[in-house]
């Protein structure tokens, strides 16, 4: 089987409890997570080592998370920032985004969104090297497109297939592969051939 590459995730942010909280997310999902306490040296610490996601607080104040932002774009124009902040504004979402932030959450931070936003981040990024990983993520997200496109939560399809919320929520996020059998169940419920989930992949 090939082996899966671990990607580096820095989280730059002063406050204790938010780190804490995403090592412990990210960790458990098996990414290498540096944390980086002083925004300032964000820029010089993407220079120094190889990072392909950078979780970094821009909330307002005097930690300069915007110049960060800023200084990390001027280090790597390609690498994936996602941006986070306690105080959510309009001004700071259009801000991040001409930095080019691939995401901006609100603080505190939704376990299950973070996991989220970041297969999402993995697939776009193409950051996935292993070919059977890629493929259930793939999978996944176009199960979740189409079930979202027919209005139908977690439950609802779950109800439809038999399957367990559990199970569907694991393929959805591509960290279970589905079987021919499940897959059957679910493209019969979303009422689209199987062959939807794998065209072009």
């Amino acid at each position: 089987m090939a082996s899966k590459q671990r990607l580096n995730v820095l989280v730059v942010d002063r406050d204790e409890v938010t780190t804490l909280q995403l090592k412990e997310i990210l960790a458990a999902e098996d990414y290498r997570v540096t944390i980086l306490a002083e925004p300032g040296q964000a820029g010089e610490e993407v220079r120094r080592n190889r990072f392909q996601i950078v979780i970094l607080d821009v909330t307002p104040g005097p930690a300069g998370g915007i110049d960060a932002l800023s200084q990390i774009r001027s280090a790597d124009s390609d690498l994936c920032v996602i941006a986070m902040t306690a105080v959510p504004s309009v001004e700071m979402a259009v801000a991040t985004m001409k930095h080019q932030a691939f995401h901006y959450l609100q603080k505190p931070i939704d376990d299950e969104e973070l996991r989220m936003v970041l297969a999402e981040a993995i697939r776009e990024k193409g950051l996935l090297v292993d070919l059977e990983t890629r493929l259930n993520s793939e999978v996944g997200w176009r199960i979740r497109e189409r079930r979202q496109s027919r209005k139908l939560t977690l439950k609802q399809l779950a109800n439809r297939t038999g399957l367990s919320v559990s199970l569907i929520s694991q393929i959805e996020l591509g960290k279970s592969a589905a079987s021919m059998s499940t897959l059957h169940k679910l493209a019969t419920a979303l009422q689209v051939k199987m062959t939807h989930f794998f065209e072009t992949v």
